[in-house]
């Protein structure tokens, strides 16, 4: 499937009664430690705690009657976890999410508190992919990815529409990047609504795979990522890849150090709680502030589900 400006805009529709229209938010003061003006999308604000409740609610308004009875299912560190399982309760489905038992325990407990069934495994793909494989095969559950597919892509795409719509004119569109649901999204979004905006993206040193898979012209799978930034450990997709390659201009990696820098201060300058795969996009950003000063710069805030007991900064 080709997903089209038409796609994005009927999921936004779809949508609207399960999101939030989360604000746009500016600070001076980051204006001026940039030398750029920057609009967040402060997706932390969403329901769930961050952007995944977007495409979560179109894959699952987007079932048939007789797939929604089966419920759905997924394997998820945490965000995704958190919206399908949101979406599902939204619309009185059953869901079923795997998760590695080293999950945060606040992504855990939001999981559980939205009334899906949690299935631990071992903290690996390969485990993650066998428990889903074997719930699936148990409760003939549809399986949602949580970025390699359309509905969510599309989805998550909504964010960027908002995003463009409420600041109208942008030089450049932000978003972190793990398996690219989003940024494949936001790419979409902005080449439809501001094709001569630049998207650039931010990712973590320590799991490099999208900007090595740039850089070869073929997926390059994540292998033992190591970041502080957890929501950005998956590898791209075969959905969101080529999407990346087409409209995405750049992949800037950032430091663990740079990460912890940049979300301490989102929470000291704009007093709002975000985690650490939220603060990529700013730490890429305040790398090369050159590359984007006096430019108008829309950054898309991922997420809030951040565990208090364990702030890096603390």
């Amino acid at each position: 499937m080709s997903i089209t400006l038409t796609n994005i805009r009927e999921a936004h529709q779809r949508i609207a009664l399960l999101i939030h229209r989360t604000p746009v938010l500016t600070s001076e003061t980051l204006n001026r430690r940039s030398g750029a003006q920057l609009f967040f999308k402060c997706e932390n604000f969403q329901r769930a705690g961050a952007f995944k409740m977007r495409g979560a609610a179109n894959a699952v308004l987007s079932l048939s009657e007789a797939e929604r009875q089966r419920g759905v299912a997924t394997h998820s560190s945490g965000n995704h976890g958190q919206a399908l399982a949101k979406a599902a309760q939204s619309v009185g489905i059953p869901a079923y999410i795997v998760m590695p038992r080293t999950a945060p325990k606040v992504k855990q407990q939001a999981v559980a508190e939205y009334g899906a069934e949690i299935i631990f495994c071992e903290p690996t793909l390969q485990a993650r992919e066998d428990t889903l494989a074997a719930v699936i095969e148990d409760t003939g559950a549809t399986f949602v990815h949580p970025y390699n597919n359309d509905q969510v892509i599309a989805g998550q795409a909504t964010a960027a529409l908002e995003l463009i719509e409420d600041t109208e004119t942008l030089d450049v569109v932000m978003a972190p990047v793990g398996g690219g649901g989003l940024l494949s999204g936001t790419a979409l979004s902005t080449h439809y609504l501001l094709p001569q905006a630049e998207v650039i993206s931010g990712e973590p040193t320590g799991a490099d795979d999208a900007f090595r898979s740039l850089q070869a012209g073929k997926i390059i799978p994540s292998e033992q990522p190591n970041t502080i930034a957890d929501g950005l450990l998956t590898s791209l997709g075969d959905k969101t890849f080529p999407i990346i390659q087409e409209y995405v201009k750049e992949i800037i990696t950032v430091s663990d150090e740079e990460i912890i820098v940049a979300m301490r201060l989102i929470w000291e300058r704009m007093k709002i709680i975000i985690e650490p795969s939220c603060a990529v996009p700013l730490a890429a950003l305040l790398q090369c502030p050159s590359s984007f000063s006096g430019k108008r710069v829309g950054i898309i805030l991922t997420g809030g589900n951040v565990d208090l007991a364990s702030l890096p900064f603390a």
